[in-house]
């Protein structure tokens, strides 16, 4: 079954990027020429996906925005024979869809629950098929044909798996700061994908069973839903949902990752310094500006 589908969670609060997130979302925040929110829609798309539904909360709204076609800017555009500027953004013109469902916070509660919740918000969007989550924070950029996303999802396919994991190596040092998988026996971990046979999240120093982490990239059949609402997953409801992928593991079912290769590059913006890496690569490789960026950086460099 060709997955179409994707939920893309984007309810957090963002409070590691204070004080620039205190009026625009860490979502909105330009990576080059567009916000991260458009590199992850981007990543969709080129993948073939084709409906998407944001998860988002009261603060959320000029997500909405990004992605409306604006009667006013179209106009303008029009008038001064610059549709052409619209460029490849036109998505209802390339049959996207967008929807939108709010994170509903529990009473008492300060603040939107995680990862699981997020995930059931989109359950009646779903209905019975199988469909991506991509976190709206987290740009991963290919620079090889097939994308990344179009390996997770091939490998969903072809492997008959339950779940399908995008991973990526992190220092040894930083593995208790991520969701850790453990391989199958006898997996061989060459680039290709493999089985797991267990996920630990934020493992204490020197318990992890690799330095392979989560890479803010899934692909679910739509019984993950059941597992994350089962009493194994306990309160992992409220923060993410990897006792949802253990359970699915205890089962015997098939849960696979698939890595990113050398080529590719996770950009996680959740700090400044993460997010000023982002722009910076970015702004490097923008075909007008990207060269007088580098000779601008190179004298900074000798300057100082």
């Amino acid at each position: 079954m060709k997955i179409h589908k994707v939920i893309i969670p984007v309810a957090g609060l963002g409070t590691r990027l204070l004080p620039t997130t205190k009026a625009l979302p860490k979502e909105m925040l330009p990576v080059g020429r567009i916000p991260v929110i458009q590199h992850v829609v981007e990543e969709m798309t080129t993948a073939g996906m084709s409906k998407l539904l944001f998860v988002t909360s009261r603060s959320k709204t000029i997500i909405e925005d990004q992605f409306d076609n604006n009667l006013e800017i179209v106009r303008h555009l029009d008038e001064s024979g610059r549709l052409e500027d619209l460029g490849n953004f036109d998505y209802q013109k390339r049959g996207i869809e967008f929807f939108y469902s709010r994170q509903q916070t529990a009473v008492g509660s300060l603040k939107p629950g995680g990862t699981g919740e997020a995930i059931l918000a989109g359950e009646s969007f779903i209905e019975s098929d199988p469909f991506v989550v991509a976190f709206g924070d987290t740009i991963i950029r290919s620079e090889t044909k097939p994308t990344f996303l179009q390996r997770l999802v091939a490998t969903h396919a072809e492997q008959g798996a339950k779940i399908t994991i995008g991973v990526r190596p992190v220092p040894e040092d930083k593995a208790g700061l991520y969701g850790i998988v453990q391989p199958e026996a006898g997996e061989v971990l060459d680039g290709r994908p493999f089985r797991i046979s267990d996920i630990i999240e934020k493992p204490p120093q020197g318990a992890a069973p690799t330095n392979l982490a989560v890479s803010a990239r899934y692909v679910f059949s739509p019984e993950i839903f059941e597992e994350i609402r089962s009493p194994e997953s306990g309160s992992d409801i409220e923060q993410g949902i990897t006792a949802a992928i253990g359970s699915t593991i205890k089962q015997g079912k098939r849960v696979v990752c698939v890595p990113l290769n050398e080529n590719e590059t996770r950009y996680d913006i959740g700090s400044h310094q993460s997010y000023y890496e982002a722009f910076i690569d970015y702004a490097l490789a923008d075909p007008v500006c990207g060269e007088a960026i580098r000779e601008y950086i190179q004298k900074l460099g000798e300057t100082r």
